[in-house]
Protein backbone atom coordinates (compact mmCIF):
# COMPACT_ATOMS: atom_id res chain seq x y z
CA UNK A 1 0.00 0.00 0.00
CA UNK A 2 1.37 3.41 -1.02
CA UNK A 3 2.00 5.76 1.90
CA UNK A 4 0.98 9.11 0.45
CA UNK A 5 2.12 11.00 3.53
CA UNK A 6 5.74 10.05 2.84
CA UNK A 7 5.47 11.26 -0.76
CA UNK A 8 3.79 14.48 0.35
CA UNK A 9 6.56 15.13 2.89
CA UNK A 10 9.19 14.56 0.20
CA UNK A 11 7.64 17.01 -2.26
CA UNK A 12 7.03 19.63 0.45
CA UNK A 13 10.70 19.49 1.51
CA UNK A 14 11.91 19.64 -2.10
CA UNK A 15 9.62 22.58 -2.89
CA UNK A 16 10.73 24.42 0.27
CA UNK A 17 14.41 23.93 -0.61
CA UNK A 18 13.93 25.15 -4.18
CA UNK A 19 11.94 28.21 -3.05
CA UNK A 20 14.59 29.02 -0.43
CA UNK A 21 17.42 28.76 -2.97
CA UNK A 22 15.52 30.67 -5.67
CA UNK A 23 14.47 33.59 -3.47
CA UNK A 24 17.75 34.17 -1.62
CA UNK A 25 20.43 33.33 -4.22
CA UNK A 26 20.73 36.92 -5.48
CA UNK A 27 21.25 38.19 -1.94
CA UNK A 28 23.81 35.46 -1.29
CA UNK A 29 25.83 36.18 -4.44
CA UNK A 30 25.70 39.92 -3.81
CA UNK A 31 27.14 39.38 -0.33
CA UNK A 32 30.05 37.28 -1.61
CA UNK A 33 33.43 39.01 -1.50
CA UNK A 34 35.44 38.64 -4.70
CA UNK A 35 39.21 38.38 -4.82
CA UNK A 36 41.31 40.64 -7.00
CA UNK A 37 41.56 37.98 -9.74
CA UNK A 38 37.78 38.33 -10.17
CA UNK A 39 37.26 41.98 -9.25
CA UNK A 40 40.53 43.47 -10.38
CA UNK A 41 43.03 45.05 -8.04
CA UNK A 42 46.55 44.96 -6.69
CA UNK A 43 48.55 42.35 -4.76
CA UNK A 44 51.98 42.77 -3.25
CA UNK A 45 54.17 40.57 -1.07
CA UNK A 46 56.59 42.35 1.27
CA UNK A 47 59.58 41.05 3.14
CA UNK A 48 59.92 42.79 6.49
CA UNK A 49 63.38 44.15 7.28
CA UNK A 50 64.56 46.01 10.42
CA UNK A 51 64.85 49.78 10.20
CA UNK A 52 67.97 49.89 12.31
CA UNK A 53 70.87 47.51 12.65
CA UNK A 54 70.36 45.24 15.62
CA UNK A 55 66.56 45.42 15.58
CA UNK A 56 64.80 42.05 15.71
CA UNK A 57 61.83 41.09 13.55
CA UNK A 58 59.70 39.11 15.99
CA UNK A 59 55.99 38.43 16.37
CA UNK A 60 55.42 41.81 18.04
CA UNK A 61 57.16 43.67 15.22
CA UNK A 62 55.11 41.79 12.62
CA UNK A 63 51.88 42.52 14.48
CA UNK A 64 52.72 46.22 14.75
CA UNK A 65 53.56 46.32 11.04
CA UNK A 66 50.30 44.62 10.15
CA UNK A 67 48.37 47.21 12.16
CA UNK A 68 50.24 50.08 10.50
CA UNK A 69 49.50 48.67 7.04
CA UNK A 70 45.83 48.23 7.91
CA UNK A 71 45.69 51.89 8.95
CA UNK A 72 47.24 52.91 5.64
CA UNK A 73 44.82 50.79 3.66
CA UNK A 74 42.05 52.75 5.36
CA UNK A 75 43.66 55.86 3.88
CA UNK A 76 43.23 54.33 0.42
CA UNK A 77 39.55 53.73 1.09
CA UNK A 78 39.70 50.11 -0.08
CA UNK A 79 36.81 48.05 1.24
CA UNK A 80 37.48 44.59 2.65
CA UNK A 81 41.26 44.30 2.08
CA UNK A 82 43.02 40.98 2.62
CA UNK A 83 46.19 41.51 4.67
CA UNK A 84 47.96 38.57 6.27
CA UNK A 85 51.30 37.54 7.74
CA UNK A 86 53.07 34.70 5.90
CA UNK A 87 55.94 32.90 7.55
CA UNK A 88 58.20 34.76 9.95
CA UNK A 89 58.91 37.93 8.00
CA UNK A 90 56.49 38.35 5.10
CA UNK A 91 53.21 40.20 4.70
CA UNK A 92 50.88 39.78 1.74
CA UNK A 93 48.47 42.58 0.86
CA UNK A 94 45.56 42.10 -1.55
CA UNK A 95 43.52 45.15 -2.43
CA UNK A 96 40.60 44.20 -4.64
CA UNK A 97 39.13 47.11 -6.58
CA UNK A 98 42.02 49.52 -6.03
CA UNK A 99 42.45 51.83 -9.04
CA UNK A 100 45.60 53.88 -8.50
CA UNK A 101 48.19 51.15 -7.90
CA UNK A 102 51.23 53.44 -7.87
CA UNK A 103 49.62 55.50 -5.11
CA UNK A 104 48.76 52.32 -3.20
CA UNK A 105 52.33 51.05 -3.43
CA UNK A 106 53.74 54.39 -2.24
CA UNK A 107 51.38 54.64 0.72
CA UNK A 108 51.92 51.04 1.81
CA UNK A 109 55.71 50.89 1.62
CA UNK A 110 56.66 54.38 2.80
CA UNK A 111 57.94 54.21 6.35
CA UNK A 112 56.43 57.68 6.94
CA UNK A 113 59.18 58.46 9.42
CA UNK A 114 58.87 62.17 10.11
CA UNK A 115 61.85 64.18 11.29
CA UNK A 116 62.64 67.88 11.80
CA UNK A 117 66.26 68.74 11.03
CA UNK A 118 68.51 71.70 10.35
CA UNK A 119 70.31 72.10 7.04
CA UNK A 120 73.22 70.11 8.49
CA UNK A 121 70.85 67.14 8.88
CA UNK A 122 70.93 67.22 12.66
CA UNK A 123 67.73 65.79 14.20
CA UNK A 124 65.78 68.36 16.18
CA UNK A 125 62.38 66.63 16.43
CA UNK A 126 60.92 63.39 15.13
CA UNK A 127 57.57 61.69 14.63
CA UNK A 128 57.27 60.87 18.33
CA UNK A 129 56.96 64.61 18.99
CA UNK A 130 53.88 64.80 16.80
CA UNK A 131 50.56 64.60 18.60
CA UNK A 132 48.43 61.51 17.81
CA UNK A 133 46.26 62.27 14.77
CA UNK A 134 47.96 65.65 14.81
CA UNK A 135 48.19 66.16 11.06
CA UNK A 136 45.40 67.77 9.06
CA UNK A 137 44.84 69.61 5.81
CA UNK A 138 44.18 73.32 5.99
CA UNK A 139 44.26 76.42 3.79
CA UNK A 140 46.24 79.62 3.99
CA UNK A 141 43.80 82.36 5.12
CA UNK A 142 45.40 84.88 2.74
CA UNK A 143 46.13 82.91 -0.43
CA UNK A 144 43.73 79.98 0.15
CA UNK A 145 46.61 77.67 -0.82
CA UNK A 146 46.45 74.16 0.70
CA UNK A 147 48.80 73.31 3.55
CA UNK A 148 49.37 70.62 6.15
CA UNK A 149 49.13 71.63 9.78
CA UNK A 150 51.05 69.59 12.35
CA UNK A 151 50.18 69.74 16.05
CA UNK A 152 53.12 69.05 18.33
CA UNK A 153 52.93 67.38 21.73
CA UNK A 154 55.01 70.03 23.45
CA UNK A 155 54.61 73.71 22.70
CA UNK A 156 57.69 74.49 24.80
CA UNK A 157 59.92 72.00 22.96
CA UNK A 158 58.85 73.31 19.58
CA UNK A 159 59.57 76.86 20.79
CA UNK A 160 63.10 75.86 21.83
CA UNK A 161 63.78 74.20 18.46
CA UNK A 162 62.53 77.16 16.43
CA UNK A 163 64.49 79.51 18.67
CA UNK A 164 67.65 77.51 17.95
CA UNK A 165 67.05 77.58 14.19
CA UNK A 166 66.11 81.27 14.11
CA UNK A 167 69.52 82.19 15.56
CA UNK A 168 71.29 80.68 12.55
CA UNK A 169 72.49 83.04 9.84
CA UNK A 170 70.34 83.07 6.66
CA UNK A 171 69.98 80.98 4.60
CA UNK A 172 70.89 78.41 7.25
CA UNK A 173 67.91 79.35 9.42
CA UNK A 174 65.68 76.67 7.94
CA UNK A 175 63.60 74.05 9.70
CA UNK A 176 63.77 71.09 7.32
CA UNK A 177 60.95 68.54 7.56
CA UNK A 178 61.91 65.14 6.17
CA UNK A 179 59.82 62.11 5.34
CA UNK A 180 61.74 58.82 5.41
CA UNK A 181 65.25 60.22 5.98
CA UNK A 182 67.88 57.50 5.47
CA UNK A 183 71.51 57.35 6.44
CA UNK A 184 73.54 59.04 3.73
CA UNK A 185 70.84 61.53 2.75
CA UNK A 186 71.84 65.20 2.84
CA UNK A 187 69.87 68.41 2.62
CA UNK A 188 72.04 69.80 -0.18
CA UNK A 189 71.49 66.79 -2.47
CA UNK A 190 67.88 66.07 -1.59
CA UNK A 191 66.60 69.61 -2.09
CA UNK A 192 67.68 69.40 -5.76
CA UNK A 193 65.62 66.30 -6.49
CA UNK A 194 62.23 66.43 -8.16
CA UNK A 195 60.65 63.82 -5.86
CA UNK A 196 62.40 64.94 -2.73
CA UNK A 197 61.98 63.42 0.70
CA UNK A 198 61.99 66.98 2.03
CA UNK A 199 58.40 68.12 2.38
CA UNK A 200 59.22 71.55 3.78
CA UNK A 201 62.27 73.74 4.43
CA UNK A 202 60.73 76.96 5.67
CA UNK A 203 62.99 79.70 7.04
CA UNK A 204 62.49 80.57 10.71
CA UNK A 205 62.84 84.30 11.39
CA UNK A 206 61.86 84.14 15.04
CA UNK A 207 60.88 81.55 17.66
CA UNK A 208 57.39 80.13 17.21
CA UNK A 209 55.43 80.26 20.44
CA UNK A 210 52.88 77.69 19.32
CA UNK A 211 52.38 73.97 19.02
CA UNK A 212 51.64 74.26 15.29
CA UNK A 213 54.06 73.51 12.47
CA UNK A 214 53.01 74.30 8.91
CA UNK A 215 53.97 72.44 5.74
CA UNK A 216 53.20 74.61 2.73
CA UNK A 217 54.50 75.54 -0.68
CA UNK A 218 53.84 74.98 -4.37
CA UNK A 219 54.28 71.20 -4.08
CA UNK A 220 51.47 70.90 -1.54
CA UNK A 221 48.26 70.29 -3.43
CA UNK A 222 44.96 69.53 -1.73
CA UNK A 223 45.22 65.87 -2.77
CA UNK A 224 48.85 65.48 -1.70
CA UNK A 225 48.17 67.31 1.54
CA UNK A 226 45.32 64.94 2.37
CA UNK A 227 47.44 61.92 1.53
CA UNK A 228 50.42 63.18 3.54
CA UNK A 229 48.35 64.00 6.63
CA UNK A 230 46.57 60.63 6.42
CA UNK A 231 49.87 58.74 6.23
CA UNK A 232 51.29 60.66 9.19
CA UNK A 233 48.14 60.04 11.22
CA UNK A 234 48.22 56.33 10.35
CA UNK A 235 51.61 56.14 12.01
CA UNK A 236 55.13 55.38 10.90
CA UNK A 237 56.02 51.83 9.96
CA UNK A 238 58.24 50.27 12.64
CA UNK A 239 60.13 48.35 9.92
CA UNK A 240 61.27 48.57 6.33
CA UNK A 241 59.24 46.78 3.64
CA UNK A 242 61.05 45.24 0.66
CA UNK A 243 58.74 44.39 -2.21
CA UNK A 244 59.58 40.90 -3.50
CA UNK A 245 56.49 40.24 -5.61
CA UNK A 246 53.56 42.17 -6.98
CA UNK A 247 50.82 41.70 -9.54
CA UNK A 248 47.81 43.61 -10.74
CA UNK A 249 44.58 42.65 -12.48
CA UNK A 250 42.42 45.16 -14.32
CA UNK A 251 38.75 45.34 -13.42
CA UNK A 252 37.80 44.44 -17.01
CA UNK A 253 40.04 41.37 -17.01
CA UNK A 254 38.68 40.31 -13.63
CA UNK A 255 35.08 40.60 -14.87
CA UNK A 256 35.91 38.58 -17.99
CA UNK A 257 37.57 35.90 -15.86
CA UNK A 258 34.52 35.78 -13.58
CA UNK A 259 32.06 35.51 -16.48
CA UNK A 260 34.04 32.78 -18.24
CA UNK A 261 34.64 30.81 -15.05
CA UNK A 262 30.98 30.94 -14.03
CA UNK A 263 29.91 29.86 -17.53
CA UNK A 264 32.33 26.93 -17.52
CA UNK A 265 31.24 26.00 -13.99
CA UNK A 266 27.56 25.99 -14.95
CA UNK A 267 28.29 23.76 -17.95
CA UNK A 268 30.25 21.36 -15.74
CA UNK A 269 27.60 21.23 -13.02
CA UNK A 270 24.81 20.80 -15.61
CA UNK A 271 26.73 17.89 -17.16
CA UNK A 272 27.00 16.25 -13.73
CA UNK A 273 23.26 16.72 -13.14
CA UNK A 274 22.42 15.21 -16.54
CA UNK A 275 24.70 12.23 -15.91
CA UNK A 276 23.07 11.52 -12.55
CA UNK A 277 19.57 11.74 -13.99
CA UNK A 278 20.31 9.43 -16.95
CA UNK A 279 22.24 6.75 -15.06
CA UNK A 280 20.55 6.69 -11.66
CA UNK A 281 17.03 7.97 -12.36
CA UNK A 282 15.31 8.39 -8.95
CA UNK A 283 18.60 8.39 -7.02
CA UNK A 284 19.97 10.88 -9.54
CA UNK A 285 16.97 13.20 -9.13
CA UNK A 286 17.42 13.23 -5.36
CA UNK A 287 21.14 13.88 -5.88
CA UNK A 288 20.40 16.93 -8.04
CA UNK A 289 18.15 18.44 -5.38
CA UNK A 290 20.70 17.91 -2.62
CA UNK A 291 23.57 19.14 -4.81
CA UNK A 292 21.73 22.42 -5.39
CA UNK A 293 21.29 22.73 -1.63
CA UNK A 294 24.92 21.73 -1.16
CA UNK A 295 26.15 24.63 -3.36
CA UNK A 296 23.81 26.99 -1.51
CA UNK A 297 25.09 25.92 1.92
CA UNK A 298 28.72 26.13 0.83
CA UNK A 299 28.26 29.75 -0.26
CA UNK A 300 26.46 30.61 3.00
CA UNK A 301 29.25 29.08 5.06
CA UNK A 302 31.91 30.69 2.87
CA UNK A 303 30.37 34.13 3.36
CA UNK A 304 29.88 33.40 7.04
CA UNK A 305 33.61 32.96 7.64
CA UNK A 306 34.21 36.19 5.68
CA UNK A 307 36.32 34.41 3.08
CA UNK A 308 37.22 35.85 -0.31
CA UNK A 309 36.13 34.03 -3.44
CA UNK A 310 38.88 33.62 -6.04
CA UNK A 311 39.27 31.71 -9.31
CA UNK A 312 40.83 28.73 -7.49
CA UNK A 313 37.98 28.97 -4.99
CA UNK A 314 35.41 28.55 -7.76
CA UNK A 315 37.46 25.65 -9.11
CA UNK A 316 37.39 24.05 -5.66
CA UNK A 317 33.63 24.54 -5.49
CA UNK A 318 33.13 22.76 -8.81
CA UNK A 319 35.55 20.04 -7.69
CA UNK A 320 33.52 19.80 -4.48
CA UNK A 321 30.39 19.20 -6.54
CA UNK A 322 32.16 16.28 -8.20
CA UNK A 323 33.22 14.92 -4.83
CA UNK A 324 29.78 15.46 -3.35
CA UNK A 325 28.09 13.63 -6.21
CA UNK A 326 30.64 10.87 -5.80
CA UNK A 327 29.10 10.16 -2.40
CA UNK A 328 25.70 9.79 -4.08
CA UNK A 329 27.14 7.61 -6.84
CA UNK A 330 28.72 5.22 -4.33
CA UNK A 331 25.41 4.87 -2.50
CA UNK A 332 23.40 4.57 -5.73
CA UNK A 333 25.72 1.87 -7.06
CA UNK A 334 25.46 -0.09 -3.81
CA UNK A 335 21.66 0.11 -4.03
CA UNK A 336 21.81 -1.12 -7.64
CA UNK A 337 23.98 -4.05 -6.57
CA UNK A 338 21.46 -5.01 -3.90
CA UNK A 339 18.57 -4.68 -6.35
CA UNK A 340 20.37 -6.94 -8.85
CA UNK A 341 20.65 -9.59 -6.14
CA UNK A 342 16.85 -9.68 -5.94
CA UNK A 343 16.24 -7.71 -2.75
CA UNK A 344 13.24 -5.42 -2.35
CA UNK A 345 13.67 -1.70 -2.93
CA UNK A 346 13.49 -0.93 0.81
CA UNK A 347 15.96 -3.70 1.73
CA UNK A 348 18.32 -2.66 -1.08
CA UNK A 349 18.20 0.94 0.11
CA UNK A 350 19.06 0.04 3.70
CA UNK A 351 21.86 -2.34 2.73
CA UNK A 352 23.26 0.07 0.15
CA UNK A 353 23.45 2.89 2.69
CA UNK A 354 25.12 0.66 5.25
CA UNK A 355 27.75 -0.64 2.83
CA UNK A 356 28.57 2.74 1.29
CA UNK A 357 29.05 4.89 4.39
CA UNK A 358 32.52 3.64 5.29
CA UNK A 359 33.82 4.17 1.76
CA UNK A 360 32.42 7.71 1.60
CA UNK A 361 33.89 8.57 5.00
CA UNK A 362 37.39 7.29 4.10
CA UNK A 363 37.44 9.07 0.71
CA UNK A 364 36.42 12.43 2.15
CA UNK A 365 38.68 12.14 5.18
CA UNK A 366 41.79 11.63 3.04
CA UNK A 367 40.84 14.61 0.86
CA UNK A 368 40.24 16.70 3.99
CA UNK A 369 43.75 15.89 5.21
CA UNK A 370 45.21 16.94 1.84
CA UNK A 371 43.24 20.20 1.91
CA UNK A 372 44.49 20.89 5.44
CA UNK A 373 48.10 20.43 4.33
CA UNK A 374 47.51 22.76 1.37
CA UNK A 375 46.08 25.42 3.68
CA UNK A 376 48.90 25.13 6.21
CA UNK A 377 51.76 25.32 3.73
CA UNK A 378 50.10 27.20 0.86
CA UNK A 379 49.96 30.91 0.25
CA UNK A 380 47.44 33.34 -1.19
CA UNK A 381 45.16 31.70 -3.78
CA UNK A 382 46.25 28.20 -2.72
CA UNK A 383 44.76 28.89 0.71
CA UNK A 384 41.54 30.04 -0.97
CA UNK A 385 41.36 26.75 -2.85
CA UNK A 386 42.05 24.76 0.32
CA UNK A 387 39.42 26.62 2.37
CA UNK A 388 36.73 26.08 -0.24
CA UNK A 389 37.70 22.40 -0.52
CA UNK A 390 37.50 21.85 3.25
CA UNK A 391 34.15 23.63 3.44
CA UNK A 392 32.89 21.51 0.53
CA UNK A 393 33.88 18.27 2.25
CA UNK A 394 32.19 19.29 5.50
CA UNK A 395 28.96 20.31 3.76
CA UNK A 396 29.01 17.09 1.72
CA UNK A 397 28.27 15.09 4.86
CA UNK A 398 25.38 17.34 5.79
CA UNK A 399 23.69 17.35 2.40
CA UNK A 400 24.72 14.45 0.21
CA UNK A 401 24.98 11.87 2.96
CA UNK A 402 22.32 12.69 5.55
CA UNK A 403 19.80 14.92 3.71
CA UNK A 404 20.05 12.87 0.53
CA UNK A 405 19.48 9.66 2.44
CA UNK A 406 16.55 11.14 4.32
CA UNK A 407 14.85 12.18 1.07
CA UNK A 408 15.54 8.78 -0.46
CA UNK A 409 14.11 7.12 2.63
CA UNK A 410 10.89 9.11 2.26
CA UNK A 411 10.51 7.94 -1.34
CA UNK A 412 11.41 4.32 -0.67
CA UNK A 413 9.27 4.11 2.48
CA UNK A 414 6.27 5.35 0.53
CA UNK A 415 6.29 1.89 -1.19
CA UNK A 416 5.53 3.61 -4.52
CA UNK A 417 8.71 2.15 -6.04
CA UNK A 418 8.33 -1.42 -4.80
CA UNK A 419 7.64 -2.67 -8.32
CA UNK A 420 9.67 -0.01 -10.13
CA UNK A 421 13.23 -1.24 -9.58
CA UNK A 422 14.28 -0.08 -13.05
CA UNK A 423 13.64 3.51 -11.91
CA UNK A 424 16.89 3.20 -9.94
CA UNK A 425 18.98 2.58 -13.07
CA UNK A 426 18.86 -1.21 -12.99
CA UNK A 427 17.90 -3.17 -16.10
CA UNK A 428 15.16 -5.74 -15.73
CA UNK A 429 17.43 -8.43 -17.18
CA UNK A 430 20.03 -7.79 -14.45
CA UNK A 431 17.68 -8.52 -11.56
CA UNK A 432 17.91 -12.04 -10.14
CA UNK A 433 14.81 -13.55 -8.62
CA UNK A 434 15.21 -14.95 -5.14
Amino acid sequence: MIKKGKLATFFIIVAALLVLIGTTSNWLLKDTKLGLDLKGGFEVLYEVQPLKKGDVIDANAMSATLTAIENRVNVLGVSEPDIRIEGDNRIRVQLAGVKNQSEARQILSSTAELSFRDINDKVLLDGSDLKAKGAKVGYDPQTNAPLVELTMKSKEKFYEVTQQVSKMQPPANRLVIWLDYEKGDTYEKEIQKENSKIVSDASVQQPINSDKAIISGGDITAEYGKQLSSILNAGALPVKLDEIYSTSVSAAFGQDALDQTLFASMIGVAAVFLFMLLFYRVSGFVSIITLLFYIYLVMIFFNGINAVLTLPGIAALVLGVGMAVDANIITAERIKDELRSGKSVLSAFKAGNRRSFGTILDANLTTLISAGVLYYFGTSTVKGFAIMLMVSIAVTFVTNVFISRYLMQLLVSSRWFDKKKTWFGVKESEIREL
